[in-house]
């Protein structure tokens, strides 16, 4: 499952920034990119639990 979190938070950033610059409010152009970072920065993480297939082939 941890594999997959790195495309769920990148989508998840994109639809925060959809949602958020779509919506007319005062402080949502400033929230929507927080959280749009937040969610890079998970998926930046997340990253790690990718598998590499030139390990498999090695042993």
């Amino acid at each position: 499952m941890k594999r997959y979190l790195t495309g769920i938070f990148i989508s998840i950033s994109g639809i925060v920034l959809v949602i958020g610059l779509g919506v007319d409010l005062y402080w949502s152009g400033i929230a929507s990119w927080g959280i749009a970072v937040i969610c890079l920065i998970f998926a930046a993480y997340f990253t790690k639990y990718i598998p590499n297939d030139k390990d498999d082939k090695r042993q």
